[in-house]
């Protein structure tokens, strides 16, 4: 187990490392984006080659970055009846889910998308828009970004049997602040409450 920890630990710096270079890739899209959007209604033209790297850069994103959002426990689940049982069971659900579910569909995107990269990167594939760029560098995002995934699956399901071996934390609590949905929720409250005061004022008020 504690080799297997060491891995973990090994690739959840490697996600961490992605996540955060990743995170500039998000600047540079606005400022591409922003340029695009300048260009056409000033200049009254437009490059594919800048639209298509838009859209490159919005897909590296999404892809490269699904590993650090598992490690940061931000992927969207739907926890409704999960939550009301006990840590031991929500665990053993995180495996379950990890095993039959996270770690078949990412192998099978990856061994799925390899020969489509490989054939791209073979013939040199170019896109049909005038002026556009060359296809493989983005299907090799496809292939890279899964593998991520697949290896913060992994390590997650490590962290999970290492929680129920008594050998590690609750790997969901692992570096948690509070989510951006928690953050919403609480500030939403935050107003709600503030509105039913002002409006508890003002009826005092009137008395």
């Amino acid at each position: 187990m504690n080799a297997l920890l060491a891995f973990s630990r090994l690739v959840d710096r490697l996600n961490l490392l992605v996540g955060k270079a990743v995170t500039w890739l998000t600047l540079v899209v606005v400022v591409v984006s922003a340029g695009n959007a300048v260009v056409r209604k000033v200049f009254h033209t437009s490059s594919n080659a800048w639209l298509e790297l838009q859209w490159y850069l919005f897909g590296a994103i999404f892809l490269l970055a699904a590993g650090y959002t598992l490690l940061k426990n931000e992927h969207v689940r739907v926890d409704i009846v999960a939550q009301k049982l006990s840590q031991r069971t929500q665990i053993w659900i995180e495996v379950l889910g990890v095993v039959f579910f996270l770690l078949p569909a990412c192998v099978l995107i990856m061994w799925l998308s390899w020969p489509v990269f490989v054939d791209s990167f073979v013939t040199d594939e170019q896109s049909s828009n005038p002026g556009g760029l060359v296809r493989w560098p983005v299907k090799l995002l496809i292939p890279v970004g899964f593998c991520l995934l697949v290896l913060a699956g992994l390590s997650h399901l490590i962290k999970c049997v290492a929680f129920l071996m008594g050998k590690g934390p609750d790997p969901r609590e692992r570096d948690r602040g509070k989510s951006a949905e928690e953050e919403l929720a609480e500030e939403i409250a935050r107003e709600a409450q503030a509105r039913e005061a002002a409006a508890h004022g003002s009826t005092q008020g009137g008395r």
